[in-house]
């Protein structure tokens, strides 16, 4: 399997990566032992890039990928994020940027995963009260230092990354990317292109959505339950988006969530999906996509549902995109 490279660096990973954040919590009942499992599993099919961060669980998150891939992290790529403060009870507690706490949350971050060093590491949302000049010279010092090798940055606008990459090399922008979540063709896509910047795609699959499996989200502990797209009448509607994608899936005898990845992996080497899952059965689902060659008539058929979105995906887009 060809190996997608991550910008500047020289991390080369497998074509899909796993997002572990659900692994905590957000979406549902977790089960260590499963995500362990899951994770084990991924490692023996070939995946080699993980995706975590300090908040996911209020540090769990990172725990637990460290317990899973003791002794393994020689031959992984691991992505960690800071920036998303949380409190004792997992209260959020607002962004932070600021120097001295990008070095301390990358020295958490360190000991929870059990490494000496973060292969990539990203701001996971602009500060909006701190330069963004300033929060990465603290991360360029991380590099300089050995704690981490690669920096990244989460939800930017185009002409934040070109003030960041300008003082130290931006590897990597991780942006929700999905056949119903195309704003970074217009936030950031062609700067990170024209400097030669990876984007990672989180949330390939709609948060799930665009898998077909489920048709209403019931569950209030749920965070998919609380985003504007959920709500009952944009749901009404977006739901008609899902069995398009079907549609297309039944016509080449595979998973709706196969074609959504199929159709993010069109879309150039390099963009690397991340989907995330707590299940084995669904990781294997999600790597077969790889199988999967879509016609141009195909990809065009699926660009053109973008257009009959309902709803932003979260409730305050001005805060998302720095």
């Amino acid at each position: 399997m060809n190996k997608r490279k991550i910008g500047n660096s020289d991390l080369e990973v497998f074509p899909i990566g796993l997002g572990t954040m659900g692994m905590s919590e957000f979406y549902g009942r977790t089960d260590d032992e499963q995500s362990i499992n899951t994770i084990c599993k991924a490692v023996e099919l070939g995946v080699n890039f993980f995706d975590t961060a300090d908040m996911y669980g209020s540090g769990h998150n990172e725990e637990l990928l460290g317990k899973a891939l003791k002794g393994r992290m020689g031959g992984v790529t691991i992505a960690t994020k800071f920036a998303i403060m949380r409190g004792a009870n997992g209260e959020f507690k607002g962004i932070n940027g600021k120097p001295e706490y990008v070095k301390k949350a990358c020295e958490a971050s360190l000991k929870r995963l059990g490494t000496g060093t973060i292969d990539l590491y990203y701001c996971h949302r602009v500060d909006p009260q701190t330069p963004i000049e300033d929060t990465v010279g603290a991360m360029a010092e991380l590099v300089k230092e050995g704690k981490v090798r690669y920096i990244g940055l989460s939800e930017v606008k185009g002409k934040t990354l070109k003030r960041a990459h300008a003082i130290h090399p931006i590897s990597a922008v991780q942006s929700e990317y999905s056949i119903w979540t195309r704003d970074i063709e217009e936030a950031n896509l062609s700067e990170c292109r024209a400097l030669g910047v990876s984007t990672v795609a989180y949330s390939p699959l709609g948060r799930g959505i665009l898998t077909g499996k489920f048709n209403k989200i019931e569950d209030k502990a749920d965070y998919r339950y609380h985003l504007p797209r959920m709500g009952m009448e944009n749901f009404a509607s977006n739901i008609n988006i899902v069995k398009k994608v079907e549609e297309i899936a039944e016509s080449k005898n595979v998973k709706a969530s196969q074609i959504a990845l199929a159709w993010v992996l069109a879309k150039g080497e390099d963009i690397i999906p991340i989907p995330g899952t707590k299940r084995e059965n669904y990781l294997i689902e999600n790597l077969e996509a790889l199988k999967i060659a879509l016609s141009n008539d195909e990809i065009s058929e699926l660009d053109k549902l973008y257009a009959l979105v309902k709803g932003n995906r979260y409730d305050n887009m001005a805060t998302t995109l720095q």
